[in-house]
């Protein structure tokens, strides 16, 4: 194996560097296949190969394929596409198949079984290889001998246990990283972004994001009539699983909250917690199933179903878009309510006008002022749906000139969103060239103000080349701050530190000027119509360290 490929990251081997994302592996052409195979697909060790992508993606397709098994047992569903099913089953045994055997031929460079006498027949035995020949055997049972179809889709059950892979390598990491820590710091790793959360705290958030989205389109199909006649029963189960998910991550996030810096006491900090604005999504995204369940002998809450959306929100955690989003809202407050007041005065005044020449030709739909707000809001905010138009010529008139109006001053709202979102992205991206600045004030960058860096360069959606711009414009800065000639004599005055070395920096720049000058003519010069004193020019020779000083040409 080329020793190269385990380098350390690149922002030990240049300190000014910063690697957006994982850095590319450094895997050697010249390795045998075998070898060259093994590192870029399946050796974790090495940074920037494919191994996560490939447990990415065979997770992705053991749980597309637990939900096609689930799907097979309605008849409504697999009936019509029972081809569809097939081909994609035999898609998946396939992908499985290639990666058996794939690790079946990599063996010998796996370090867990090279030094066995057999390596392959050391992997064949291993507990990972006998789950994946189980997650492929029952295709191939199936196209030898005749296996019952209840047994068939029991075995296919067994390919969720593949995705044992991935959590393994990931738990191990976890357990590591928390060793001696306590039962809610533990918790805690795994649920808030941290040091010691590792690969498993992302697992959790990838765990939440998909039943996020499975319950967010569960609650739409449920909807459409004819899809929740028949699977009424699927959905009222898979609501309660999702629920039961989301209530204990709310509970694990309320228990170990006091680890965080902000929310320290026991009471007043989970309390402060629970009011936030993310905890109350997760509230939202929970409480309708509650409410329901405990109060529907009281009181008809199906109405409160439809709020199930809300956990939409809950990917509002994931991202850092919201948050800039909520900064851009809360800083430009005052002029988007100063243009909401004047949209409301615009809309009431169009309303009233509406009603006072439409009034007696269309009774039934000006009927009074707050009916009329509805046609007044379509009409300033130019959508025109055409159920409620004027007939009247005045009145058609006010709605040409109120249309033309409403396109410049319901604008006003977007246009501000618009650059106070891309002013606050700027601030953002200042603010990270700051910490550059703090950063490199050892000259260096370290791997874990790297990793710092990376995070918000992400969260700010800025790509490698912006990075390295940010990068090199606050060295250039840094540079410019420690250069004290740069600064203005009385800002140099302010620190004795800054005025020697002034100091020292004008006698060695005396120096290249005697070094450089034609000294006979300075010596003329000088003292011709006295423009140097005789202190001057004795400090002029002393600085050019002369043992004697010319004499004057005639």
């Amino acid at each position: 194996m080329n020793t190269s490929a385990n380098s350390a990251a690149p922002a030990n081997a240049d300190p000014l560097s910063i690697q957006i994302g994982e850095p590319p592996a450094d895997i050697s052409s010249s390795l045998p296949l075998r070898q060259w195979l093994y590192a870029w697909l399946l050796d974790p060790k090495i940074e920037g190969n494919l191994h996560r992508n490939v447990d990415r993606w065979i997770g992705i397709l053991i749980v597309a394929n637990l939900l096609a098994l689930l799907l097979e047992h309605l008849p409504a569903v697999y009936e019509p596409y029972r081809a569809w099913f097939h081909f994609f089953d035999v898609v998946s045994v396939g992908v499985f198949t290639v990666e058996y055997l794939l690790r079946l031929y990599l063996a010998p460079e796996d370090p867990e079984f090279k030094n066995a006498v057999s390596p392959r027949r050391r992997y064949m035995a291993s507990p990972f290889a006998v789950i994946d020949l189980l997650a492929i055997a029952p295709f191939y049972l199936q196209a030898l001998i005749p296996v019952d179809l209840r047994v068939l889709r029991f075995l296919r059950l067994l390919r969720i246990l593949k995705l044992f892979r991935v959590l393994t390598p990931a738990w191990r990491e976890f357990v590591f990283l928390n060793k001696d820590r306590s039962f809610r710091q533990k918790m805690h790793a795994l649920v808030f972004p941290s040091e010691f959360g590792g690969r498993m705290h992302g697992l959790f958030d990838s765990f939440i994001m998909v039943w996020v989205l499975i319950s967010v389109v569960a609650v739409i199909l449920e909807s459409v009539q004819g899809i929740s006649h028949v699977l009424n029963l699927e959905f009222i189960l898979l609501d309660a699983v999702a629920v039961g998910i989301f209530s204990l991550e709310y509970c694990i996030r309320m228990y170990c909250c006091v680890e965080e810096p902000s929310f320290k006491k026991a009471l007043s900090g989970r309390l402060k917690y629970g009011k936030s604005p993310s905890m109350l999504v997760d509230l939202l995204a929970i409480l309708p199933f509650f409410l329901e369940a405990f109060l529907n002998h009281l009181f008809d809450l199906r109405f409160l179903r439809v709020f199930r959306l809300m956990r939409l929100l809950k990917l509002t955690r994931y991202t850092g878009a919201t948050s800039t989003l909520t900064k851009v809202i809360a800083r430009e407050w005052p002029v988007l309510s100063a243009s909401a007041f004047v949209m409301l005065l615009l809309v009431v005044l169009t309303a009233s006008l509406g009603y006072l020449f439409e009034h007696d030709a269309q009774p039934d739909k000006f009927e009074n002022i707050p009916q009329s707000i509805y046609w007044a809001v379509i009409t300033l905010a130019s959508v025109g749906y055409g159920d409620i138009s004027p007939v009247t010529m005045m009145g058609r008139v006010m709605t040409i000139i109120l249309a033309l109006m409403g396109i410049g001053i319901f604008a006003i709202p977007a246009a501000l969103l618009s650059s106070a979102f891309t002013d606050q992205l700027r601030i953002e991206r200042e603010s990270l060239r700051n910490q550059l600045y703090e950063m490199l004030e050892d000259g260096a960058i370290s791997v874990d103000e790297a990793e710092r860096v990376n995070r918000e360069a992400k969260r700010l959606h800025l790509t490698q080349q912006d990075v390295d711009q940010l990068v090199e414009k606050a060295r250039r800065e840094r540079l410019l701050m420690e250069d004290v000639s740069a600064l203005p004599i009385h800002k140099i005055a302010t620190k004795a530190e800054h005025a020697v070395e002034h100091f020292k920096t004008l006698i060695s720049q005396i120096r290249q000027l005697g070094i450089m000058t034609d000294r006979e003519k300075f010596e003329l010069v000088a003292r011709q119509s006295d423009r140097l004193t005789a202190n001057e020019l004795a400090l002029w020779h002393q600085i050019q360290q002369d043992p004697t000083p010319p004499e004057p040409s005639t």
